[in-house]
């Protein structure tokens, strides 16, 4: 005769499901270990997005972007509707990133196209012309902002050029040459005033380490062949906005960063809330892409902020 228990009773062939109330749910998630966890996940995304995107996506982005405004100008030579001043040829004030000239500088094998405006958003795309000064080519002076080491990192080498060397451009009104005649650094004295009729380029980036540039570069360059006529200007120097100056951030990426970083930190919940469920590899291996992802992206978004000649 059997004893009878309180015990409840196996069935045979079926197992019971580990189940978790709501109360439970909510002491893991507010538990200690659930937060440090979450915030070492978020942190190593971005960190990891961070460097991927500032070593890797960033000259991707760069190359992408210069194929793209490479093609858009050499229809618009071809069109005979480049862009002489800071209008086009409908009077519109030029768009920012639009295709302005072509640089090259032989004794550094460089050839970039520069485009419209100096903010650290339109300086991923290539060397950025400064919105205030001519064109190259024309008389007065001319300044074009350049990374040293992110988004293709263009300017990179600008310290090596020696006085003589020569940089070519080319816009809507044709070709011109520039002659190196300074490579100044913080401290060494300004070139001479120009006199009238005569044209100087000058090249800006970031002086220091790679990645974190403490000041700023230029190379001075008079012009040597013909200008070209400039057309009146519109925007003058007073109507620069503060992210237009050398090593100014843009707060344009301040919202996307933000949206970016709500996506990031519902991942990293989730993320945690499936290693609880599933286990750590396998919630691992379904969560590490969309957090690497958004990581990313975010850290995109952060790249906006930083000193446009980064």
């Amino acid at each position: 005769m059997s004893a009878v228990t309180d015990e409840p009773q196996e069935v045979l062939g079926t197992s019971a499901e580990p189940t978790t109330s709501p109360r439970g749910w909510t002491a893991i998630v507010g538990s200690r270990m659930f937060i440090v966890v979450g915030a070492l996940l978020g942190l190593g995304a971005l960190s990891l997005g961070f460097v991927v995107n500032l070593t890797l996506v960033s000259q991707l982005v760069h190359a992408r972007d210069q194929e793209v405004v490479y093609s858009d100008f050499r229809s618009d030579l071809a069109n005979a509707i480049a862009p002489v001043g800071q209008t086009d040829i409908n009077g519109a004030i030029l768009a920012a990133g639009a295709p302005v000239a072509v640089l090259e500088i032989p004794d550094l094998g460089l050839r970039e196209v520069v485009v419209e405006g100096t903010t650290s958003t339109v300086t991923q795309s290539g060397p950025g012309h400064r919105r205030d000064t001519v064109l190259p080519g024309q008389p007065g002076v001319s300044v074009i902002y350049g990374r040293q080491a992110a988004f293709g990192g263009p300017f990179g080498q600008l310290e090596i050029l020696q006085p003589g060397m020569r940089i070519v451009t080319t816009t809507g009104q044709g070709i011109s040459e520039y002659e190196v005649i300074d490579v100044r650094r913080p401290g060494d004295p300004l070139p001479s005033p120009l006199a009238p009729g005569q044209g100087r380029l000058t090249l800006l980036t970031g002086l220091g380490p790679r990645f974190m540039p403490t000041d700023v570069l230029r190379v001075d360059a008079m012009l040597v062949t013909e200008p070209y006529p400039a057309p009146g200007r519109i925007i003058t120097a007073a109507a620069l906005e503060p992210a237009e100056q050398p090593m100014a951030g843009d707060p344009a990426g301040l919202v996307p960063l933000l949206l970016w970083l709500q996506l990031l930190l519902v991942a990293v919940i989730s993320a945690v809330w499936l290693m609880i469920r599933w286990g750590r590899w396998q919630a691992w291996l379904v969560a590490f892409p969309v957090i690497f992802f958004v990581g990313v992206m975010a850290s995109m978004s952060a790249a906006r902020l930083l000193p446009n000649l980064l």
